[in-house]
């Protein structure tokens, strides 16, 4: 872990990182890289594999507002370095158990303001202490874009933005995102362009999300709205 820890710390300045950050980010993604031997938690191996994964999630950093939930967690992208460049309190949802009990150990060994919900979304976000509480929502590689969208959506409340990180959509999957956002109560209020044909969508919660959302657990992957 100390060799992985030691090389992450150059190579995230060399991209810009400011130094206390790189510092930080270097012990998770070395702490990341470690249990990964493990436990599948990231298709990235080696510090080099990790680093677009880190500096991706970095490009929401400034979207973030007080508080975050971070839907489908895994191994903590991009929750985990969001709480770190920001020092903003993160709740982690992951229902896979050994990724929750990874997840617990890094917001613990990191000393990150946050707690992990070992839980599905479509449970998670019925939770009277979860649903409607977060300013700020994020979701990476979990499913389609509508899917996700109903899985986040119920946990932000008025005026909180859901960030969903993908590829560019082809125009009936950015059309059912459109359309499901307000049965979900939210707006699809920007499409940011990053490099190639990433794209960062923000969704703004604009009204109460009705209590048939999420449906129960697997259907909004089974079944997405306006697919």
């Amino acid at each position: 872990m100390a060799g992985e820890e030691a090389e992450l710390g150059p190579l995230l300045r060399a991209a810009g990182v400011e130094g206390a950050l790189a510092v930080r980010l270097a012990a998770y993604g070395g702490v990341l890289l470690e249990a990964n031997r493990r436990v599948n938690l990231t298709g990235a191996k080696t510090p080099a594999a990790l680093m677009p994964h880190l500096l991706d999630a970095l490009t929401l950093a400034g979207d973030v507002r007080e508080s975050l939930v971070d839907i489908g967690s895994g191994g903590g992208l991009p929750g985990i370095p969001l709480a770190l460049a920001t020092g903003m309190p993160v709740t982690l949802v992951e229902a896979i158990a050994k990724k929750a009990a990874f997840l617990e150990r890094a917001v613990g060994q990191l000393g990150i303001k946050g707690r992990v919900v070992a839980e599905r979304a479509e449970i998670a976000a019925r939770d009277p202490a979860l649903r409607e509480r977060f300013a700020s929502a994020t979701a990476r590689a979990v499913a389609g874009p509508s899917t996700v969208a109903e899985l986040a959506v119920p946990f932000l409340r008025l005026g909180g933005r859901a960030l969903l990180q993908r590829s560019a959509l082809d125009p009936l999957e950015r059309q059912a995102l459109e359309d499901a956002a307000p049965m979900l109560g939210a707006a699809l209020v920007e499409e940011r362009a990053l490099e190639g044909d990433r794209r960062i969508f923000v969704l703004e919660k604009v009204a109460p999300t009705e209590r048939r959302f999420p449906r129960r657990n697997g259907i909004p992957e089974k079944r997405p709205l306006c697919c």
